[in-house]
């Protein structure tokens, strides 16, 4: 069974020397301007390449993240950035956004690809697609348990990585847009202002006085004790949360993280004092989602860390001797000769000019105490050969030690050459112009369907409501529901109940082409998919021409314009999107949920109270395409 790789957060140098020099295995940081931790120190082309000389030289992994949603007057200089980290020779990139996955596929094809948490794969069906689409890895929801990780890493084809320890968001991980809203920073474009850590309280106020408690906020999740038991089930990465912390939190959490792989008890209190939220949760890989989950920093969480910080450092003060080395020190009449080699195959070589003495007794195990010597480089000695032609010699310590320091020094400058990834010439394409309509057109947004006048309608473009007064609308009859796919891949016949049917693509008509209608697509909206043929998922679903909504037939008026969904997000969402509620004998169906949707996948995203319904659907191995049960009329 191989080992859970330690990833630890990287926001600054100092950081990366923290996390390298207390154990991590590998560490991920942000390249400037593509990243979802803008406030971090992040890394341009040139910083970038000098910390991958630094990890690689000890054997530390790099794993580069351009994991914000992209606009299209980006992609020049996204496209700099991929080339940039291709030139950096880093382990692999972890990006959100479809588009920038592809343009990262026809730039440097060979480059890994790791699918961020901020995708919200939840799923094995989204796992699945994560793997067709070319990804090495996937970074699963942290909203998982540990069966559900069980079952997609048992059974999706690709390494997965988890959370093991750090901030927790409120809502699931990449659909938060509550940053965007309040202030304008979007979490999935690197600017989140942590709202939901101030105080916003969900019981009834008095009018005018402010909330104290704060009911959004979570604890930090930590399930570094569980460490051992997702290394069994194959999990291939532990996470740690935290670019935007210090360099002894990231000191701190990899020490603990290295007892927990091996099953060993590690300082709770210490991880605690680094930095906590009135302590931690593990409610989430427990299958245990109640009210304890929820904690804020306090004063007294904050004065404990100002308190254990020198502790910490002491964490990661000194080089931690961790690749091994084979020597062979060869002594003949002449002279010296140490060679190292280490298992990727890197040689040096070192050559002493100390004339040896013959010796009265053996000195090989004195020389193998100076050559064992290591300490303050990233080597340790694995295996030392001696061979004296004619002796026994005599070489003094301080000549071995001198050869041993030459002959290391020269290794590590080979490791540090950088290894860069091949990259294709890619021309993007120019980016649509947006032509106006000939006419200007009415777009009228209300809260209720009671709101809508019955008359006067025919200016109207759209009728704007929010979600939930889909119900409102909702078509009473069997409908045949019809897939479009932004890569036109034929998911052949598929069925969500019995009297649904799920067409492939190839039976599927142009949106433009039949007014009947209504597309739809996640919040999120991928803007570059046009432009390079991304593979953000559209569905359409045919309503009657006769169908009006109830108040409207009584009247007798002409059908009303489409029906359509807020934006999720007035910042990272284009155009409104349209939706609909489908109704069968047996289920409610609802289009265009931004809570419920995949964004990547053709798979339903269930509320955890809906689970029954999921296991059944799953079971009889039905799949919908972003679309959710809302509710039973069985």
């Amino acid at each position: 069974m191989s080992k859970i790789e330690i990833l630890a957060p990287v926001g600054s140098e100092e950081m990366l020397r923290a996390a390298v020099f207390s154990g991590a295995d590998a560490v991920y940081l942000g390249f400037s301007g593509f990243n979802a931790r803008t406030g971090a120190g992040n890394f341009d082309a040139d910083s970038l390449k000098e910390a991958v000389r630094f990890c690689h030289a000890r054997g530390v992994a790099v794993h580069v993240a351009l994991n914000t949603t992209v606009y299209g007057g980006e992609l020049n200089g996204l496209a700099n950035a991929v080339r940039a980290v291709a030139a950096s020779g880093a382990d692999a990139v972890i990006c959100q956004d479809l588009a920038v996955a592809k343009l990262i596929g026809d730039i440097a094809p060979q480059l890994p690809r790791h699918g961020s948490t901020q995708m919200s794969v939840h799923s094995l069906q989204g796992a699945l697609e994560l793997k067709e689409l070319g990804f090495t890895r996937v970074v699963l929801a942290r909203e998982l348990s540990l069966p559900e990780v069980e079952h997609i890493t048992k059974h999706c084809g690709i390494e997965t990585e988890c959370f093991v320890h750090g901030a927790l968001c409120m809502c699931v991980s990449g659909q938060c847009y509550m940053s965007a809203f309040l202030g304008g920073r979007s979490g999935n474009r690197g600017s989140c202002a942590g709202p939901c850590r101030l105080p916003f309280e969900a019981n009834a106020l008095p009018e005018g006085k402010p909330g104290r408690l704060h009911h959004l906020s979570l604890k930090d999740n930590s399930v570094i004790d569980k460490l051992d038991q997702l290394q069994a089930l194959g999990v291939a990465s532990a996470k740690i949360e935290g670019r935007l912390r210090t360099p002894e939190y990231v000191a701190a959490a990899v020490s603990a993280c290295l007892a927990g792989r091996e099953g060993r008890a590690y300082d709770r209190d210490l991880l605690k004092n680094a930095f906590s939220r009135s302590g931690f949760t593990s409610g989430y890989l427990d299958g245990k989602i109640d009210g304890t989950m929820f904690g804020v920093r306090s004063e007294a969480d904050a004065e404990q860390t100002k308190k254990t910080l020198p502790m910490l450092r002491e964490l990661y003060r000194r080089e931690r001797s961790r690749v091994p080395v084979k020597m062979k020190l060869e002594i003949e009449e002449g002279g010296e000769k140490l060679t190292v080699m280490d298992a990727d195959g890197n040689k040096a070589f070192a050559y002493g000019d100390a004339e040896p003495q013959p010796a009265r007794t053996d000195p090989t195990e004195s020389l193998h105490r100076s050559l064992a010597k290591t300490g303050g480089t990233p080597f340790s000695a694995e295996k030392i050969d001696v061979e004296m032609d004619g002796g026994p010699w005599f070489v003094p310590g301080s000549a071995v030690n001198e050869l041993r320091r030459e002959a290391l020094d020269a290794l590590l400058k080979k490791r540090e050459t950088l290894r860069p990834w091949p990259v294709n010439e890619v021309e993007l394409p120019p980016l649509p112009l947006r032509t106006l309509p000939p006419h200007r057109t009415l777009r009228a947004r209300f809260e209720r369907w009671e709101q809508v006048p019955e008359q006067d309608l025919s200016g109207v473009e759209y009728l704007i409501l929010p979600i939930g007064q889909a119900d409102v609308f909702a078509v009473r009859t069997q409908l045949r529901m019809r897939v479009f796919t932004g890569h036109f891949r034929n998911i052949g016949r598929m069925h969500l109940c019995d009297d649904i049917p799920l067409l492939s693509v190839a039976d599927a008509p142009t949106v433009e082409d039949h007014q009947q209608y209504f597309a739809i697509t996640h919040p999120k909206h991928y803007f570059t998919c046009s432009t390079i043929s991304s593979t953000a998922l559209s569905i359409a679903a045919w309503m009657p021409s006769g169908f009006l909504p109830p108040a409207v037939a009584r009247k007798g008026c002409p059908p009303p314009p489409p029906l359509m969904a807020l934006a999720a997000s007035r910042t990272t969402t284009p155009a409104l999107t349209p939706c609909a509620t489908i109704s069968s004998p047996k289920a409610t169906v609802s289009v265009g949920l931004p809570s419920l949707i995949d964004p990547i996948t053709s798979t339903i995203f269930f509320e955890r109270e809906r689970t029954a319904k999921a296991r059944s659907l799953m079971k009889s191995g039905r799949r919908s395409v972003c679309v959710a049960i809302s509710r039973s009329e069985e």
